[in-house]
């Protein structure tokens, strides 16, 4: 973790745009205007997919990839101006919320700006032709690192957008560039903006084993967090969705949600989220509605940032393409309360003072912000079990501040809720954590 990481970043909610099919228009003007709504959901920070140029050779779709970026000091045009996303900022920030781009270092379009300015810059095979290292990525060319001069563009390229208005950037695959040019690039961009915030998308571990194999750069995430504040939670990923699939215990999850807590610095902060632009939506992967909110529900609760990605306030279960015109299917933004209460959960003393404890695993998870003086506990129902659940809680009357309706503990146990139920107590909790198999005695 960044030495100078704070704790509040544990605290934050991301929302993430793509801009192309997010509105009618596919502009900064239609994000614009949706801020408010967004903002009511209790967002703090906007992450724009990449909002630069695309190139056009090689392209994916009919209009390429934003990933496949051919200028990254200049604007997609299909969304507007550099004015247009200059008021876009200016709105953001008079709303309250904080603006982050993507950075996409390690690779770029097929007719970039720098492949004709600068191609040895790239990776390049026998014929001195720049190419991919990722054979599946083949709408982009791969950059070479380490560099100093295309560091130092790289880096001055931040600069910019940070003296632009940007707060903060989202580093694509950021495990495949050196750490040396993170640790440089954090500090000669806080050198123009401090306080900018740094979210690597850390990547799944059996891709850094396979880079390493070939002589390719990864990092692993102890790695990554000594330059960024927040990464993915690619590192336990494929354990999360075997989980909700059924076809690992979810004791096996919340056993590496625990070693998480062990082997990272204590200023560890990890992105939670359900799905995002590059996994299904969890409308679509969990087995049904009812577990998937009861999923959503606990990564919002768990130790760390929460991420929202657009539609996903809609219970949207289509996945939009990156390489076309495919929008959002908005409907009546049916799971906004349900996300707003989550998110607001994030802002209470319990979860910015107190201490996250996982408590059991079956019939359903049971986690747990402790805090000395207001403490919640949380009952996720994600195997959509029936029956009841016993509870560390004194027999009484609580309020469900997730749907605001009564739960009753009787002779220590209460009926599983179809989804999540959130409760507010005082004092301690009896019962040890959660401990899974693998832990010595």
């Amino acid at each position: 973790m960044a030495l100078d990481t704070p704790k509040h970043y544990r605290n934050l909610v991301i929302y993430e745009i793509y801009v192309r099919n997010h509105g009618p228009h596919g502009t900064f003007a239609d994000v614009e205007a949706d801020l408010p709504r967004i903002k009511a959901l209790g967002v703090d920070v906007i992450w724009f997919m990449p909002i630069h140029p695309i190139g056009k050779q090689n392209k994916k779709g009919s209009l390429g990839c934003p990933y496949a970026i051919a200028d990254y000091r200049g604007v997609n045009p299909e969304y507007g101006s550099r004015e247009d996303f200059a008021r876009l900022i200016a709105r953001a920030h008079a709303l309250g919320l904080k603006v982050m781009i993507d950075v996409v270092y390690n690779h770029t379009a097929h007719d970039s700006v720098l492949v004709r300015e600068h191609p040895e810059w790239f990776h390049q095979d026998a014929r001195g032709v720049p190419v991919t290292t990722v054979p599946e990525w083949s709408d982009v060319i791969d950059l070479k690192h380490p560099n100093p001069e295309l560091a130092d563009y790289l880096i001055e390229t931040l600069q910019q957008w940070a003296t632009f208005g940007v707060d903060g950037f989202r580093c694509d695959v950021a495990s495949l560039l050196p750490l040396d040019f993170w640790l440089r690039a954090r500090a000669a961009t806080a050198a123009v903006k401090p306080g900018v915030i740094w979210l690597a998308e850390s990547v799944h571990a059996g891709f850094i084993e396979q880079r390493r194999a070939d002589g390719l750069s990864g990092l692993s995430d102890s790695e990554v967090f000594q330059a960024f504040d927040l990464t993915y939670v690619y590192d336990i990923w494929p354990l999360w969705q075997a989980a909700v699939q059924g076809e690992e215990p979810v004791e096996r999850y919340l056993e590496m949600v625990r070693f998480q807590e062990a082997c990272y610095p204590a200023n560890y902060v990890k992105l939670r989220y359900v799905e995002n632009h590059d996994q299904l939506r969890i409308m679509d992967f969990a087995p049904g509605r009812n577990q998937a909110l009861a999923w959503t529900a606990f990564e919002a609760f768990n130790k760390g940032a929460f991420l929202i990605y657009g539609g996903q306030e809609s219970a949207a279960a289509h996945r939009p393409s990156l390489f076309d015109i495919d929008k959002v299917e908005w409907g009546d933004y049916a799971l906004a309360p349900f996300l707003s209460r989550l998110t607001a959960l994030k802002k209470d003393p319990a979860q910015v003072e107190g201490h996250f404890v996982i408590l059991a695993a079956a019939p359903a998870i049971q986690a747990a912000w402790r805090h000395p003086e207001t403490s919640l506990f949380g009952v996720f129902n994600v195997k959509a079990a029936e029956g009841q659940v016993a509870v560390p809680l004194a027999d009484g009357r609580y309020e469900d501040v997730l749907s605001g309706e009564t739960v009753e503990v009787r002779q220590g146990k209460t009926p599983l809720p179809e989804t999540a139920f959130i409760l507010r107590y005082a004092g301690t909790l009896p019962a040890r954590p959660f401990y899974a198999p693998l832990m010595d005695r």
